[in-house]
């Protein structure tokens, strides 16, 4: 017996980077990991403190509502009108196991076998290999500086003018790995251009609330024509709660319903009680104050930029991601998988190579995380530019 061809998706590297972590530390050696974007502030202490009564009151955990209970699907409503000002009805949204169940969610729904759909690159390598996995042709978009590494209409209608289909486009802003965001300009000629051409606008929106200076515009805003989709994975520091959302146009609410209750049953009951609290003001406070330390990290990193060596770097306008091209130590190492690897048996850093975001250039860049706080950034560029200078 054979594995299935759909089931022939590269895996990430930073998972092999991450083992490789994992048995340095265990050997008794000193890493300092700056590779997944995993806060490491934790849950706002409300949402805490619910979980930890939901389990000592011996709360009866059942499977809910395909689509999650009604409280913290009214509780994500009043987000958005909080935050963009527009009214979302409880109805049309949808929790989800994280927003990796989101985006299986909305591509099984919105997409057939063989249909195109275009994203930047570098971009998420999950969005290809999903749907790549479901026999969905995925349209690359050459995206580098001069897009501000955003897709951009001229690309768009390149494809149709080409003769080429689309019927889907993915849009993240801010953008993992790069951090670059869309302003609400071109968020709105991007959104009236895929209503006239009948392309379904999914946008990426798990970063919203971690940004320097930039506005965050949510898709939500353009109308309802968008599938939206976010989590609490970043802006409130819950990446093992597994919790996400999406806002939904009317027209995929019953399908993303009845598919959602084959593939998944329902979200984690205990979860969704206590995400109901992430939206309280302590709470948001919280979530808040820990964007003060990735900026604090970000700065750091940005003003050492020409000392490093490395060449141009994605503008990190959201996120908690730097992506630098490696510059003059391309020189020294080849490319971007054999210098993290130096870096990592050496200095005890661990950095992501762009190969898992861009499998034509990633070879040349590579992603810093600022998740794990200005101290743990400040420690590895000091043994970063030791390495270096060596």
């Amino acid at each position: 017996m054979m594995p299935s061809q759909r089931s022939q998706v590269p895996g990430f590297e930073v998972m092999s980077i991450l083992a490789r972590i994992d048995a340095m530390r265990a050997a008794g050696k000193d890493v300092v990991s700056l590779t997944a974007g995993e806060p490491g502030s934790g849950a706002p202490v409300a949402v805490n403190q619910a979980a930890a009564a939901i389990h000592a009151s011996n709360t009866v955990l059942n499977y809910t509502a395909a689509m999650g209970i009604v409280p913290l699907r009214e509780a994500i409503a009043e987000h958005y009108g909080s935050w963009y000002g527009v009214t979302v009805p409880p109805e049309r949204i949808a929790v989800t196991t994280g927003s990796s169940g989101a985006f299986m969610l909305s591509f099984l729904a919105a997409f057939d076998p063989g249909d195109r759909v275009a994203l930047a690159r570098p971009g998420y390598p999950a969005y290809r290999n999903i749907l790549t996995a479901l026999g969905i042709e995925v349209v690359d978009l050459d995206c580098g500086p001069k897009e501000r590494f955003q897709p951009t209409i001229a690309q768009l209608q390149d494809q149709l003018d080409a003769g080429n289909s689309l019927a889907g486009l993915i849009l993240a802003s801010p953008a993992n790995p790069t951090g670059t965001m869309v302003e609400r300009a071109q968020l709105e000629e991007l959104a009236a251009w895929c209503v006239e051409h009948g392309v379904q606008l999914i946008s990426d929106e798990i970063y919203h609330g971690i940004s320097y200076g930039s506005e965050n515009v949510s898709a939500t805003e353009m109308g309802e024509d968008p599938v939206v989709i976010s989590s609490f994975s970043k802006y409130w520091g819950m990446p093992g709660w597994r919790l996400g959302w999406m806002v939904l146009p009317e027209h995929l609410v019953d399908p993303v319903s009845r598919l959602a209750g084959n593939v998944s049953l329902c979200p984690p009951h205990a979860t969704q009680l206590a995400a109901v609290q992430a939206f309280t003001p302590a709470s948001l406070d919280f979530a808040a104050s820990q964007v003060s330390g990735y900026a604090a990290a970000r700065e750091r990193v940005l003003d050492l930029i020409p000392q490093l060596g490395w060449g141009e770097v994605a503008p990190a306008d959201g996120a908690f991601y730097v992506y630098a091209h490696l510059g003059e130590q391309l020189e020294r190492f080849g490319d971007s998988p054999a210098y993290c690897a130096a870096l990592l048996e050496g200095a005890g850093v661990a950095v992501v190579p762009g190969t898992d975001f861009d499998p034509v250039a990633g070879q040349h860049w590579i992603r810093l995380s600022l998740a794990p706080g200005e101290q743990a950034v400040a420690e590895g560029l000091r043994r970063i530019l030791a390495f270096q200078a060596v």
